[in-house]
């Protein structure tokens, strides 16, 4: 029987469908990866913002984990949004048993400026959850959060990802550097070599759920059994179609568009 690379995504929820679970799963479809969700928070969003949310208890959070791992393979799989301590103290406990690809996509603020983490759970994630990561995959405003460090050239993108790796213990780091000016470029550290992903800038505000579908692509690349480099290439390239045909959605921040390989862009 031919093997069907499965993909888990444990995050929180978007009910406009541009990030979190939905964008994930919208993801892995495209890339032809057989997607699951633990849902870990319930928010009222959209590309405005962020109105209201209600969390999950841990209990049920670890109930819906073992309902997947019980049941169906992972090959590879993410968190987002994991807002609290006691989500994140279940999860030093649930991801060890799960021997596949680990992408952490360390979600902190939304596009349009929410806070999604708490306070005291920032510092939980750096010293706790990220030494369990193959990558982690923060953009400017979260790498410097994580490191302690400032950042504003490419220079400081690579001394942040090599910190990730050496410093905190992530198997590899992919800083994104859609905060700066120039030239699309992502620097990723995989322990021994760094590497520049470039891609032409994209001038549009619709940029709403693009961490959450790299991540998402990553993580499809990697349960297919892509070597993580070509993961991170071919997700670079996914997630600027994604942008350059992005969808002038809402009143805030558009979404992304998942089936943009479609209509033009690649996935090769």
């Amino acid at each position: 029987m031919k093997r069907v690379p499965c993909a888990l995504t444990i995050a929180g929820t978007d009910p406009t469908g541009g990030a979190g679970i939905q964008a994930d799963l919208k993801t892995f479809q495209e890339l032809q990866v057989y997607g699951m969700s633990v849902i870990t928070s319930v928010l009222a969003q959209n590309t405005t913002g962020v109105q209201d949310v209600v969390h999950h208890s841990t209990a049920f959070i670890g109930r819906q984990l073992d309902s997947v791992t019980e049941d169906i393979p992972v090959h590879a799989f993410k968190t987002g949004m994991i807002a609290s301590l006691d989500m994140m103290e279940l999860l030093t406990r649930k991801i060890p048993e799960i021997k596949a690809p680990y992408v952490l996509d360390p979600v902190m603020i939304a596009t349009s400026g929410d806070a999604l983490i708490d306070p005291d759970a920032r510092a939980f994630l750096r010293d706790r959850l990220l030494p369990l990561a193959s990558i982690v995959t923060p953009n400017i405003p979260e790498a410097e959060s994580l490191t302690g460090g400032t950042i504003t050239t490419t220079a400081d993108m690579e001394e942040a990802a090599v910190a990730l790796v050496n410093l905190y213990g992530a198997g590899a780091a992919l800083v994104k550097g859609g905060h700066l000016r120039g030239e699309a470029v992502d620097i990723l550290y995989d322990g021994e070599k760094l590497y520049a992903l470039s891609a032409d800038r994209i001038e549009t505000t619709n940029t709403h759920g693009t961490g959450c579908t790299l991540s998402a692509a990553i993580t499809a690349y990697l349960a297919q059994g892509l070597p993580l480099y070509e993961a991170a290439r071919k997700a670079k390239d996914y997630i600027t179609a994604a942008i350059r045909h992005s969808l002038p959605l809402g009143k805030g921040n558009g979404p992304t568009n998942h089936w943009a390989p479609r209509i033009g862009g690649s996935q090769a």
